[in-house]
Parts: C-alpha cells; structure tokens; sequence
C-alpha cells in the first residue's frame, strides 16, 4: 500500500475513471448499470468537493470513490451516496479502504452525517471493505430491479459520522 497515494479527482483523470467504472460493471456485480455514463454525466453528477483517486507509484489511476447527493430537500443536505470502483488488478491491496477513509474524512470536515450506498450481496469484499470502514446494513431492498435478465436484491449500507452533530 505504501506505493498508493490519494488526490483528488481532475478532469485529466476522466479516461481512467471511466474504464476502472467500465471494469466493474462488466464484473457484474457492482451496479445495476451497465456502461459506464460520459464524463460529461459523471462530472454533472458528482459532488466537486468529494471526488478522489487513488494513484499508484507510476501515478496510474488504480480507483476512484464519489458523491452525489441523495436529495435536493434542505432537510437531506447532509447526506450523500457514494460510488467506489477499484480497478480488478489493484483489488485487494487496501485501494477501497484508502478510498473510502479519505471520503470519510472530506465529508465530515464539510459537515456532512450520513455516506450511504446500496451494494449487491454477492459483492462480499465491497460488504467486508464497507463495514471496517464502520458501515452497517441497515436492511436489504429485496428484488428491487432486474439486472441482466435476473432479480436482484440491495444491501442498503450507511456510516453515520460520530463528529458531525
């Protein structure tokens, strides 16, 4: 891990993000999507201030994690879902931690209470990877949508931050 750094997400980053997004939904259990957005509908999507990469020591692009906002009601403005995709040859070396405790870390310090995601459960690492990060299920969204023919379930996750009152 010591050769991973993270940095926050530029637009010179697109091509790589979108492949390491491409890489994971072919994989088939990471999104209901299947191809992966334009960069044009990423960067409308995501919140500016919470988009990172994770680089190797060649400053290759090996993962990216981002925000969205859940809801445009005042009330939710604390709360976001994120994504975070690793590319399949830098799985298993922390990328996903890393990823996700610099998340942790920039939404807190903006104030924000609640990082939330909905993950398939056949996707055990990204369940495992989630809770050390101290994410807990709060339920499963039982045959929410069909995904490649078949039904598939959503374990919803949430990390509710302990500083941010």
């Amino acid at each position: 891990m010591a050769d991973i750094t993270v940095r926050p997400l530029r637009d010179d980053d697109a091509d790589r993000v979108l492949a390491i997004y491409q890489a994971g939904l072919d994989a088939g259990d990471a999104s209901f999507e299947t191809t992966a957005p334009t960069w044009a509908a990423f960067d409308a999507a995501k919140l500016p201030a919470h988009r990172f990469v994770a680089v190797d020591g060649n400053n290759t692009v090996v993962g990216w994690i981002a925000v969205a906002p859940t809801s445009g009601r005042t009330v939710y403005a604390g709360v976001v879902e994120h994504s975070v995709y690793v590319d399949p040859a830098a799985q298993g070396r922390g990328v996903a931690r890393l990823l996700l405790d610099t998340l942790i870390a920039s939404t807190e310090a903006a104030g924000i209470w609640t990082i939330q995601s909905g993950v398939f459960p056949e996707n055990a690492a990204s369940l495992t990877v989630h809770e050390r990060a101290g994410f807990r299920v709060i339920g499963v969204r039982e045959r929410v949508g069909r995904h490649h023919g078949r039904w598939r379930d959503v374990v919803l996750l949430e990390r509710r931050s302990p500083v941010v009152t």
